[in-house]
């Protein structure tokens, strides 16, 4: 990497935050909800190239017991750069450092993503469990 690059512990802008999520090929989501769910991260970091955010990953959760890794995105002209490993050091350094013990982290890992997040300790939970999801629709 060069010197270009920055990784900074901030939660991304919201407009940045939809950006890029979408380019990184993740599901879009509503300014309103950015807007919301944003301020409530645990931790953040937004990875800057020339003082424009080209990258991020958050931490959620309730600050004791359970915390899950979210939004890991790479502009793809930016990917292949250790990047994203950059990023995961980061939220894991901090979650070592302030977490208790014991706490659960987890994350839903996309198509190769799997393999850098198994190098930070995460593993398949199946088949004692199984990730669920649904999405809040509006009538």
């Amino acid at each position: 990497m060069t010197d270009a690059y920055s990784l900074v512990a901030e939660i991304p802008a919201v407009d940045d935050y939809l950006r890029l999520r979408v380019v990184a090929g993740l599901s879009t989501k509503t300014h309103e909800g950015a807007s919301i769910g944003l301020p409530n991260s645990w931790f953040a970091v937004t990875v800057k190239f020339e003082g424009k955010a080209i990258g991020m990953g958050r931490v959620i959760g309730d600050g004791g017991t359970a915390f899950q890794i979210v939004d890991i995105a790479v502009e793809p002209e930016h990917q292949g750069k250790g990047l994203g490993k950059w990023i995961m050091t980061a939220l894991m350094e901090k979650l070592h450092s302030d977490a208790p013990a014991g706490a659960y982290v987890s994350l839903i890992a996309d198509g190769d993503a799997k393999h850098l997040y198994a190098k930070y300790g995460f593993e398949p939970v199946m088949p004692a469990s199984i990730g669920m999801a649904t999405r809040v629709t509006k009538a």
